[in-house]
């Protein structure tokens, strides 16, 4: 018994110490880290590696001998670190020729050349795979048919010949494999790969110049990147049975305002990005680039003629390795600290989610533009009528929006896309707690709608802003749509019944009109509107906001709707000319989602595809 005890104690400082190494190693769990601090990338021990995924290497080639071999060469001796990297080789075919047996002769000698090439070359770091196909297929063919993920923890990076890498791609691309998307923390669907190359290109016509601050090491874009793209497995997925989809059907790759399109016109099915870059904007995805300053980057084409050069051009940067790059300084900062930039280089800011007054503030404040916000309401209305509208303000540049709908799916998605959104539901439970406000459940819905409504209202006021509610049943027909110019009397307050407008100028009688227990006061409305039996009638916020504004004698002025705006309804093509000094397109809320696409299709106002994305991209320059 007495050895039993003395051999316990002389263990205990031994589980004393396994303990604390256990603690340790806990707090670097993926799980446990702070998203909003930046961390160094240590390539030789970094505690959330994930030893299972699956790397694999897609060299497309096709008769540049040389440059295939300074592109094998260069990957060969890129550090590993013991991770096995698979090399898929594929090598396209050379075009059947009528020229004769000499230039056949001369196809068939390089091709066997790089075959020999190919064969002997070591590739000691995984499994060698070489695909030589039969006949000609083309660059696009090369990219879409070189990868069907085998599963979500398998990664292609691909590579064209005429490329060189940095010997530290791998540990490059393996860190933010690691950090970007196996910790949950810093993961987002919205991000389909990554991109070696030094980026300079905006797609976007008339977008901004690529300005990017040299504290800035990593960003993300969404324009693919062709020389050196690692592809994550479900986008790629997505992608490709996107592309089986539109392409069956006779669809085209056009988006209007893209600099990518003319080359789709010009070189057709040659090129793969311009279907790509559909895709991409059809869904909202992103890329993820690095910003190595002096022309640096971890992959560089040296552009060699092909399908993309009639000429060989050089290398477009200078590739970074050992000597010349400390990766240990390069910081993966956490998701949301990264800078997400749209195809006109615009800077984008996704998950803007106001869920409390808290939240509302600070939003206000960053879309605000001339004093003035806008409100959108997108309760009841159809998702192809609100996206049509998103693309309206694109189009004519009204970004001083917020958008308020239901907690969905949908309301999400817009909020990922860089839309700031209020989550009413949310919003309404915040604001009913801190407000004690007492309500019909029966009428829940309409009292959620008008009460934050109320709120946001008052909040922009409070702010200084001139606000605009509107809801989604319309379109502004000019940039200038939403100034508040429209009273020479000099009221502050507007209302429009047919197409649920409000506007209110910032004026301290407006703010008076609202700051006096206006929530309470609505509520009280609606129990009234029951009362009486006309919910139904009467229960909408213009309404409502009329007979607070008379019970509290503050004077409005109603929108003259008929010199103000146009009736789709009511409109044949000989009216087209009656936009000129018109503010609104509008209709009335019962009429079906398709009869409302027809009609705005009749008027060039339908501007989203079968997508329901944009059917153009618009950049207005900083």
């Amino acid at each position: 018994m007495a050895q039993s005890k003395k051999t316990l104690k002389n263990l205990i400082p031994l589980f004393i110490l396994l303990t604390l190494s256990a603690l340790f190693l806990f707090s670097f769990h993926p799980s446990n880290l702070n998203s909003t601090k930046s961390f160094s990338f240590n390539p030789y021990n970094n505690p959330q590696t994930h030893q299972n995924f699956t790397f694999i290497i897609k060299v497309l080639t096709f008769n540049r001998f040389e440059s295939l071999s300074r592109c094998l060469n260069s990957l060969s001796k890129a550090k590993y670190d013991n991770h096995v990297v698979h090399l898929h080789i594929y090598i396209d075919h050379f075009q059947d020729s009528s020229k004769g047996y000499v230039e056949i002769d001369q196809r068939l000698n390089l091709a066997k050349k790089i075959l020999d090439f190919v064969d002997g070359f070591n590739w000691e770091f995984g499994e060698k795979f070489v695909h030589y196909r039969t006949s000609n297929a083309g660059l696009q063919a090369q990219w879409l048919e070189a990868w069907w993920p085998s599963s979500d923890d398998e990664f292609a990076f691909v590579v064209e010949d005429d490329l060189e890498l940095s010997p530290l791609y791998f540990r490059f691309l393996k860190s933010l494999i690691e950090n970007y998307y196996y910790n949950e923390s810093n993961f987002s669907p919205m991000i389909y790969g990554a991109s070696l190359q030094r980026p300079r290109f905006v797609a976007g016509k008339h977008g901004n110049k690529m300005q990017i601050d040299d504290g800035t090491q990593l960003f993300l874009y969404q324009l693919v990147g062709t020389w050196g793209q690692l592809l994550f497995p479900r986008p790629w997925k997505e992608f490709r049975i996107w592309y089986d989809t539109h392409k069956s059907k006779g669809l085209k790759p056009v988006l209007d305002g893209m600099v990518t399109t003319g080359w789709y016109k010009k070189m057709g099915e040659r090129i793969w990005t311009p279907w790509f870059i559909k895709f991409i904007h059809a869904r909202g995805y992103f890329n993820i680039y690095t910003n190595l300053l002096h022309e640096r980057a971890f992959s560089v084409s040296h552009r060699d003629a092909g399908v993309n050069y009639g000429k060989s051009v050089g290398p477009d940067s200078s590739l970074v390795d050992e000597k010349s790059f400390d990766l240990n300084l390069l910081k993966l900062q956490s998701l949301h600290s990264l800078k997400w930039y749209d195809f006109c280089f615009r800077e984008v800011f996704p998950n803007r989610i106001v869920r409390s007054s808290d939240d509302l503030v600070p939003v206000l404040h960053a879309v605000q533009k001339l004093k003035t916000i806008i409100f959108v309401n997108l309760q009841q209305v159809s998702e192809s009528i609100i996206r049509n509208l998103l693309c309206h303000f694109e189009r004519l540049n009204i970004q001083n929006f917020v958008l308020l709908g239901a907690h969905s799916d949908f309301l999400l998605d817009l909020a990922r896309r860089g839309y700031p959104v209020i989550d009413t539901d949310r919003f309404f439970d915040s604001i009913r707690l801190q407000n004690s406000i007492n309500f019909d459940k029966s009428h829940e819905k309409l009292v959620k709608e008008i009460v934050v409504k109320a709120h946001v209202i008052r909040k922009s006021l409070e702010r200084k802003y001139s606000t605009w509610v509107v809801d989604s049943d319309v379109i502004p027909l000019s940039s200038d749509s939403f100034l508040d110019s429209y009273d020479p009397a000099g009221n502050d307050i507007f209302l429009g019944k047919n197409f649920k407008l409000v506007f209110i100028r910032n004026s301290s009688s407006s703010l008076k009109a609202w700051a006096d227990n206006v929530l309470d006061k609505i509520v009280a409305l609606v129990a009234n509107l029951k009362t009486r039996g006309s919910i139904a009638t009467e229960g909408n916020f213009v309404n409502l906001v009329e007979k607070l504004l008379e019970d509290k004698k503050t004077t409005f002025n109603r929108v003259d709707e008929t010199d103000f705006s146009l009736n789709i309804s009511y409109m044949d093509a000989n009216q087209t000319s009656s936009r000129n000094g018109k503010k609104f397109a509008f209709w009335s809320p019962e009429i079906g989602s398709e009869t409302i696409q027809k009609r705005l299709e009749q008027f060039a106002m339908w501007v989203v595809d079968s997508d329901l994305s944009c059917n153009a991209v618009v950049c207005h320059p900083s």
